[in-house]
């Protein structure tokens, strides 16, 4: 008996006799075949160990023939090949392993030449390896893959790591053209295995197509950096790109001018057509200033009716004025949209950077300075009646910080008690008796004294403190007139004037609080003169339309304030029939002056008479003047000559003094003094 790795062996007796049955069956089927040819039988097997484990057994047998050729006996070998098994499973399972993997996995030797690639490889590059399953060649289609890709690989990767250097190991992106045609990123890590002499046994390379996630990354950034709408640069990319501007320009001597542009017509648009249009509005203006830009100016979006030009190499202000004329010129006018006609306008502002910005600032915070200048002078542009440029300066500068000083400074004004309501009376010219008492905010600012509205109004209306403020305004004239009605001060037909703006007639709430604040007060609807200016009404804005005709519903009374300054539409003034106009003061200021009178005030008079509206005069300063509108059939008049802003206390006094006069109107300075006027 002998034994082969702890398996027992008996003469006579089969090797396999202790394999599983299943292999027995097998190998002994197998045996008997061959007999019966003159090959050699060659078989492996697994035995049971004595210890429970096992080994694996390659066994031989050649026959042994005589001179006919008749078999005499077999001549068998039989050797323990367990450790070799072990190996060959194990590689079997590593090439498994591979396989699976959807990453491309290639090995090449040293003269480059494919020795194994996995499924991944096929799909990711191309390249496929049949010795690995059929034992020949590999084919000539993916040899010229497999060269191309290596090729690839040695002229991206650092040479270095391929010619022996320190580093025998590199990972980064490739880029390489499929067998496909297209041009893929490659995610790729490579290894170079040396010997003990540095010489290069192999290189294996591991790559992974990341071509969709780079254009995904790439497409995220895009929409990072650029406006959705439009595809123009946004806010983001256009301050990165004036930053690179102006880091250049401390070599270059270059100057870099920056032009912010805000357009009219867009919330027209919306309001009227719909935002559909005025995203296409977006889109029209969006080309046209591009069209009328160099081809190395950005052109950006910021915001909604927002634009922004970076203008490198431009650092003369009548240049840059120039260049600003032209981009406003070319999105002014009309535009159709979906074939439908709209008008849009545009002011522009230019800021060109200092030659000393960069000595104070990064460029990162020059840029953002730029920008911001040129935003304050559109501003200024915007205020002295759009359709302009402006160059900015640092007076801007200096109003434009004023203004937001002031504004957080209105913000708490009100809740700190820092506003006051005074009071002018409004007075029949025929009659001398008060017929009105208009209600006019002051601001007992703590710093600057008493302020009027003119100083404070405008900031007011742009971050909407107008609104709490006006409504308290409201809520205090009309508890004063209720008090003056109450203590028979005021005749019960007279009524409280009230200015308001464009922002609180557009406000969906205003008529609702309005008519609660007067109900609270006890005060009739018919008692409220709400006073706009005629720009106001000839807005076209729906909800400031819809307001006041809600307004003249519920009989408040409404009043054109300051008409003559503004478009002083006859036509408008016709269907728009307000009950009453307010003359304003510089048509006033000549009459009267050596017994002349204005032919414009008399033809206001008579036009607003035919149309039954009465007329108020306003700044009115002499009696030479008031003597000269009860000439030229003027109602009502106001102004210093009568009686200065005065509480309630000095309306008053004043309503005695008018009354214990006869009919002619009396002359108020002051506050004090009195007496009746030459007719």
């Amino acid at each position: 008996m002998l034994a082969l790795g702890g398996a027992p062996l008996t003469l006579g007796v089969a090797p396999w006799s202790h394999a599983l049955p299943a292999t027995r069956a097998e190998l002994e089927a197998r045996w008997i075949a061959t007999q019966t040819t003159p090959d050699a039988f060659v078989a492996h097997f697994r035995l049971n160990n004595l210890d429970g484990s096992n080994v694996v057994i390659a066994f031989s047998a050649a026959p042994i023939r005589d001179a006919s050729g008749n078999t005499l006996r077999y001549v068998g070998t039989a050797q323990d090949i367990t450790t070799i098994a072990t190996h060959d499973r194990l590689n079997d399972q590593l090439v498994g392993a591979l396989d699976a993997a959807s990453d491309a996995i290639v090995v090449f030797d040293a003269n480059m030449q494919l020795m194994f690639a996995n499924r991944g490889a096929a799909e990711v590059l191309g390249i496929t390896d049949t010795t690995s399953t059929s034992g020949s060649s590999v084919g000539s289609s993916s040899n010229e893959a497999a060269t191309t890709f290596f090729d690839a690989v040695r002229n991206q990767v650092p040479r270095d790591v391929l010619t022996g250097g320190v580093h025998n190991s590199w990972s980064g992106e490739l880029g390489h053209r499929s067998p496909d045609g297209f041009m893929r990123t490659l995610s790729l890590t490579l290894h170079v295995v040396r010997g003990a002499d540095s010489t290069v046994e192999h290189y294996s390379v591991i790559a992974r197509d990341i071509t969709e996630h780079k254009q995904l990354q790439t497409e995220l950034q895009r929409q990072a950096t650029h406006d959705e709408l439009t595809g123009l640069p946004n806010r983001t990319l256009f301050l990165r790109r004036v930053a690179e501007a102006l880091d250049r320009s401390r070599t270059l001597r270059r100057g870099v001018t920056v032009l912010f542009l805000d357009f009219d017509g867009l919330k027209n648009v919306n309001d009227t057509v719909g935002h559909r249009f005025g995203d296409q509005l977006i889109v029209s203006v969006g080309k046209r200033l591009v069209t009328a830009t160099r081809p190395s100016d950005v052109v950006a979006r910021l915001s909604g009716d927002e634009f922004a030009v970076l203008a490198e190499g431009v650092g003369d202000e009548s240049l840059a004025l120039e260049i600003a004329e032209r981009l406003r010129a070319s999105i002014t006018g009309q535009h159709v949209i979906h074939g439908v006609e709209v008008t849009s306008g545009a002011s522009v502002g230019v800021a060109i950077a200092p030659l000393t910005l960069l000595d104070e600032q990064s460029p990162a915070d020059a840029a953002l300075t730029l920008l911001v200048n040129a935003d304050t002078a559109m501003y200024r542009a915007k205020q002295r009646g759009k359709g302009r440029s402006e160059i900015f300066s640092e007076a801007m500068r200096t109003q434009a910080r004023d203004r937001l000083t002031l504004s957080s400074q209105l913000e708490r004004a009100l809740a700190g008690g820092e506003m006051a309501v005074v009071y002018q009376p409004i007075v029949s010219i025929h009659t001398g008796r008060i017929v009105g008492i208009e209600a006019l905010l002051r601001w007992n600012h703590p710093q600057r004294g008493l302020i009027t509205p003119p100083a404070f109004l405008e900031v007011a209306e742009e971050t909407g403190a107008i609104g709490p403020i006006g409504d308290w305004v409201i809520s205090q004239a009309a508890s004063t007139l209720r008090t003056l009605l109450d203590d028979n001060t005021l005749e019960r037909s007279v009524a409280v004037h009230v200015n308001v703006s464009p922002r609180q007639l557009s406000d969906v709430g205003f008529v609702e609080r309005t008519t609660n604040a007067l109900a609270g007060a006890g005060v009739d609807m018919r008692q409220l003169v709400l006073e706009f200016t005629e720009s106001t009404a000839l807005a076209g804005n729906p909800a400031i339309t819809r307001s006041l005709n809600a307004l003249s519903r519920l009989d408040v009374r409404l009043s054109i304030d300051d008409f003559g300054t503004g478009y002083s539409s006859l036509a408008h003034l016709r269907d728009f029939r307000a009950a009453q106009l307010k003359l304003d003061g510089t048509f006033i200021r000549n009459i009267g002056r050596e017994n002349s009178d204005d032919p414009i005030v008399r033809s206001i008079v008579q036009l607003a008479h035919s149309l039954d509206m009465t007329v108020v005069a306003e700044w009115v300063q002499s009696a030479e003047q008031l003597q000269r509108l009860r000439l030229l059939g003027c109602d009502h008049a106001q102004g210093h000559h009568l009686c200065e802003p005065t509480d309630a206390t000095g309306i008053r006094e004043f309503a005695q003094r008018t009354s214990a006069a006869t009919s002619e109107p009396v002359r108020h300075s002051g506050g004090t003094g009195a007496g009746p006027l030459p007719a």
